[in-house]
C-alpha cells in the first residue's frame, strides 16, 4: 500500500459540502435502525428483518448496477481492477462486516442498551479510524496522526457519551457488561475497515455503485445463512405472512445510501474524518427523530443537544489541517 500524503485538497466550500455528505449518510443509521426494529417486532424475529434489509439493499442497488448505463459501465471495470491488483479478490467479502455489525446490534443492545452500544460502536469507529489511516488501509494511503486529529478523535467519543449519557442506567453491569461491550466495539471496528476498503475499491472502479453491491451481496448471503441456521435450530418460525406497512422496507434502500455515500467521502477525506462525520450524522439524525418523531422512553435533554454540537466540532478539527493544507495549496 502506498504512502501518499493523504486526502485530496478541497476548498473550503468544498470542505462544508463534504461535512453535510458525512451527516446525510450517517444520519441514515438511525433511520434505519428504527424501520429494523419495528419489522423485527412486526416479524418476532430479528434475524429475518435484517435479511429483509439487506436483500432489499441488494435489490435496489443491483437494479441500479444492471439497469442503468453507468451501473453497467462501472462494473465492466471491475475485472480490470482485479486483474492489476489495486482490488484484491478478498475485498469483494467486506460486505460480512455489516452483516456482523447488524448481528452485533441485534444480539447487544437488548442486554447493554442503546447508549452503551452506542459509545461501544462510536469507540471503536474511531479506534479503527485511526489505525487504517495510519496503516493506509484507505485509498488515500497512510496519513499522518497529527494531534490534532487525536485530539479531534477523543473529543469524539466523549462528545457521544455526553450526548447518550441521559439513557444510562439499567442493565447489566461488572464483568459480563465488559464481555458483552466488546462485541458492538469490535462491530464499530470492523465497521471502520469496512468503509477503508470501501473507499479503496470506489478509487479503483471510479464509483461506488460495484462495492455497494458486493456489500450487500456477501452480507445478504451471510445474514441468510445465519436466518436458516437459527430456523433449522428451532430457534425461529417461516413467517405466515409479512407485514403490508411499505415503509418497513425502506431499511435497505437507507443502507445503500450509508454504504454507497460511505465509499464516496472516504475516497475524499479518509477514513477517520468520514468516520467521525458519520457518526455527528448519526447523532443528529437520532436527535431529530426524538424530536419528531419519539420511540418510547427516548430522552432528549441538554447534554443530548450539546453533545450532538460538539461531535460537529470535533469533525471539523479533524478536518482542519486537511482545510489549511488546501489553502496552502491554493
Amino acid at each position: 500500500m502506498h504512502a501518499v500524503k493523504g486526502p485530496p485538497a478541497h476548498s473550503p466550500v468544498v470542505w462544508v459540502g463534504l461535512i453535510v455528505l458525512m451527516l446525510v449518510a450517517g444520519a441514515a443509521i438511525p433511520m434505519q435502525g428504527r424501520i429494523n426494529s419495528a419489522l423485527g417486532a412486526e416479524l418476532g424475529d430479528p434475524f429475518l428483518a435484517a435479511l429483509l434489509s439487506f436483500g432489499g439493499g441488494l435489490v435496489l442497488i443491483g437494479a441500479v448496477a444492471a439497469g442503468t448505463r453507468r451501473g453497467r459501465s462501472t462494473m465492466r471495470r471491475v475485472p480490470a481492477a482485479l486483474r492489476s491488483g489495486a482490488v484484491r479478490p478478498w475485498y469483494l467479502l467486506v460486505g460480512l462486516g455489516g452483516a456482523y455489525f447488524v448481528l452485533a446490534q441485534t444480539l447487544t443492545i437488548g442486554l447493554i442498551g442503546v447508549a452503551v452500544f452506542t459509545v461501544a460502536v462510536v469507540t471503536g469507529q474511531t479506534v479503527g479510524g485511526l489505525l487504517w489511516d495510519r496503516i493506509g488501509l484507505g485509498p488515500a494511503g497512510r496519513i499522518r496522526l497529527s494531534p490534532l486529529r487525536v485530539i479531534a478523535a477523543v473529543l469524539t467519543v466523549l462528545a457521544v457519551v455526553w450526548a447518550v449519557s441521559p439513557q444510562f442506567g439499567g442493565g447489566r453491569g461488572g464483568w459480563d457488561l465488559l464481555l458483552f461491550v466488546v462485541v458492538p466495539f469490535t462491530g464499530g471496528f470492523v465497521n471502520s475497515a469496512q468503509q477503508a476498503l470501501n473507499g479503496r475499491q470506489t478509487a479503483a472502479y471510479r464509483s461506488p455503485i460495484p462495492s455497494t453491491l458486493f456489500n450487500f451481496a456477501s452480507g445478504a448471503a451471510a445474514l441468510a445463512l445465519v436466518w436458516l441456521g437459527v430456523l433449522v435450530a428451532g430457534g425461529t418460525e417461516l413467517p405466515g405472512t409479512l407485514p403490508g406497512q411499505w415503509w418497513l422496507y425502506l431499511g435497505g434502500p437507507l443502507g445503500v445510501l450509508f454504504i454507497g455515500l460511505g465509499a464516496l467521502l472516504v475516497t475524499r477525506v479518509g477514513v477517520l474524518v468520514a468516520a467521525m462525520g458519520m457518526i455527528g450524522g448519526q447523532l443528529v439524525g437520532s436527535l431529530l427523530l426524538d424530536v419528531v418523531a419519539p420511540a418510547p422512553g427516548a430522552v432528549v435533554t441538554t447534554a443530548t443537544v450539546l453533545g450532538t454540537a460538539l461531535t460537529l466540532v470535533a469533525v471539523a478539527l479533524a478536518s482542519l489541517p486537511d482545510m489549511l493544507r488546501s489553502r496552502r495549496g491554493r
